[in-house]
């Protein structure tokens, strides 16, 4: 077709630079590792550079180029820090992507325990990881350079638990509906007042085996379904949990040129989760 882009040209992350945070984790780390196969360079961040290490070890052990950065991201002297550290590096940041987040127990309604008594300080360290420092204060450092330079994409994780609020887990639906509110904020403000070759999105995950929800999933042996695996299950028409790796296309689409006219917006990657009405 005359005028068509190349598929591998439209997709093409080659000489970006890609910041992830929370890269050390099950989400963020297949993301690092699907930004270095399509050619950029990718800096992993982490609260250590432990886990972090162990991504770019093997984005580097396979050819790819990556470094590890440690990075608290509810501290907004060490988000500063870190993106000087990636900025020496690499140069300022193409793409953000923003999958630092989690949850606590104590901010989680589980059986026995009354929303009433769940603690206060605990709910504000969900909302604080996964709003302010995990979207708002990565936005405003490694976002300021991409206004100043006026192109960028950045893109935000988010949950189903954003668009339909689920039981027990109170803070961390509250502060995932904050993400989705705030992402559709920044990408009209960044476009309106900045360059239109800004681009703001996020992707709400189904339901991935995780650190933070395997305990809700799955019992104390690790093997089998909880009651609420099992419904979690039964509600998503391809009757299983996602896999890490099938985060990868979405996000590739929205961190290349094959989403260029894509600002604002929530991707489902969800196994058709928030498309099934139950019956």
């Amino acid at each position: 077709m005359p005028g068509a882009i190349p598929i591998d040209i439209l997709f093409s992350m080659e000489n970006y630079v890609a910041v992830v945070t929370g890269g050390g984790g099950a989400l963020g780390s297949a993301i690092a590792e699907a930004y270095a196969a399509a050619g950029a360079k990718v800096a992993v961040t982490g609260r250590t550079t432990a886990r972090a290490g162990e991504v770019a070890e093997r984005i580097n052990s396979v050819g790819g180029t990556a470094k590890a950065y440690a990075m608290e991201a509810t501290d907004p002297d060490s988000v500063r820090a870190c993106a000087a550290a990636v900025k020496a590096d690499f140069g300022d940041a193409d793409v953000l992507v923003n999958a630092a987040g989690g949850n606590r127990p104590e901010a989680t309604a589980m059986p026995g325990t009354s929303f009433f008594e769940l603690s206060v300080d605990a709910m504000r360290d969900v909302i604080d990881l996964n709003l302010l420092g995990g979207v708002v204060l990565p936005c405003q450092v490694f976002g300021e350079a991409m206004a100043e330079r006026g192109s960028g994409s950045i893109i935000n994780i988010s949950s189903m638990a954003a668009l339909l609020p689920l039981t027990r887990v109170v803070g961390y639906s509250a502060s995932k509906a904050a993400v989705d509110n705030f992402t559709k904020w920044l990408a009209v403000y960044m476009a309106q007042h900045h360059d239109q070759g800004i681009r703001v999105n996020a992707i709400a995950p189904g339901f991935f085996l995780t650190d933070q929800n395997r305990f809700l999933l799955l019992d104390e042996s690790g093997q089998n379904l909880t009651d609420r695996g099992k419904t979690i299950i039964s509600q998503t028409p391809m009757g299983r949990f996602g896999e890490a790796k099938e985060l990868a296309g979405a996000a590739l689409w929205l961190a290349s040129d094959a989403s260029r006219f894509v600002t604002g917006i929530v991707v489902p990657v969800d196994g058709g989760f928030s498309a099934f009405s139950g019956v």
